[in-house]
């Protein structure tokens, strides 16, 4: 072979390692900047599920504060109208035994 011709093979060469180099490169900065966009999309999708989360705890710490308070009003007319009749179950008892007593 002539000196020519392996100067110009060694100069293909090199164009072609500086070109598989570029593209080592190129590929490098695509998979950082998908890598990156990733990040940002689960930090943004993590963002909007926590406020959604907090949102959702206080909704459901309201229904729970009014459905107690509900149950502690139902329980409360319950416990009075319970008593109420306890209260004349009590006086018509004590009615027949003073009568038990008098009539002997």
């Amino acid at each position: 072979m002539s000196l020519k011709v392996i100067k110009i093979i060694a100069a293909v060469e090199d164009e072609a390692r500086q070109a598989k180099l570029k593209v080592q490169e190129n590929a490098q900065l695509a998979i950082e900047g998908t890598e990156n966009a990733g990040k940002e999309a689960i930090a943004a999708t993590l963002s909007r599920a926590e406020t959604e989360v907090s949102h959702l705890i206080r909704i459901t710490d309201q229904k729970a504060t009014d459905e107690a308070r509900l149950l502690a009003s139902k329980t409360a007319n319950r416990q009075a109208t319970q008593r109420a009749r306890a209260e004349r179950l009590l006086e018509t008892a004590a009615d027949h035994i003073v009568e038990r007593i008098v009539n002997g």
